[in-house]
Formats: C-alpha cells, sequence, structure tokens
C-alpha cells in the first residue's frame, strides 16, 4: 500500500507520454527524419527544465525527503559515451521506441513493443556481462 504514489506517478506519467505524443511512433520517425520540431520541443523542454532543477538544488542545497544533502557528482567524459549514444539513436530510430515510454506504448495497445522491452532488457544484461572489458 506504501507504493502505491509511485503506480500513481508512474500512470500520470504514462497519461502525459500519451497525450504529448511522445509514444508515436510517427512522431519519433518525424523527428528522426527532420520534419518536425515536435519531439525537439519535447526534449528541449526536459532538458530545460532539468537545468533550472538542478541549478535549484545546488542553489538552496536542496535535502532529500530523508534529510540527505543531494550531491550531483561531477561526470567525465569518454569516447564510449559517443558509441552508446549512436547505438541508443540507431535503436530507437529503428524499433521507434525509446526506453522511457515503452511501458505506456505497451499499456495503449502496441503490443508488438514488447519485442523493443526485452531487447533492452538483453541488451542491458550483456553490457553487464562486457562492461569491465570496454574500454573506459
Amino acid at each position: 500500500m506504501k507504493n502505491l504514489k509511485y503506480l500513481f506517478v508512474g500512470l500520470l506519467f504514462g497519461i502525459v507520454f500519451v497525450k504529448s505524443e511522445v509514444i508515436s511512433w510517427f512522431r519519433i520517425q518525424e523527428m528522426f527524419r527532420l520534419q518536425s520540431f515536435h519531439m525537439y520541443g519535447i526534449i528541449g523542454s526536459a532538458v530545460i527544465t532539468a537545468m533550472v532543477s538542478i541549478f535549484i538544488i545546488k542553489r538552496f542545497k536542496i535535502k532529500t525527503i530523508y534529510g540527505e544533502l543531494i550531491k550531483i557528482a561531477p561526470k567525465t567524459f569518454n569516447k564510449g559515451q559517443i558509441y552508446g549514444g549512436l547505438i541508443f539513436g540507431f535503436g530507437w530510430a529503428l524499433t521507434g521506441a525509446c526506453p522511457g515510454p515503452l511501458f505506456a506504448q505497451i499499456g495503449t495497445g502496441t503490443t508488438v513493443v514488447a519485442v523493443t522491452l526485452l531487447s533492452a532488457i538483453a541488451g542491458t544484461w550483456v553490457y553487464g556481462l562486457i562492461r569491465d572489458r570496454l574500454p573506459h
């Protein structure tokens, strides 16, 4: 019962995905073909929201609900991020599905996306197996 709030937030998030057409295969294809600003606008607004949120967290030293100070670790760049981003982008373009809205797509009846979900899980598992052997 205490996890009901997570179910509610997940349902709300799914509804927002459906209503904003983020889960639309057509909208995703439009984005990759540079035919529409729709998805770029959504992604851009998410980036701006994240930037403002991080600024507020750092500026006002926001704490977690448990009273711990939120610390954002500095990130270092490596070339593996380029390869990973390219693989992610190709998969997104080919399947019309980003990992975020997979469950919302399945929930709307696009059950073929279950193949994409299983592929994402398999890819994560393979990455876990070979992670230590990848260049840093």
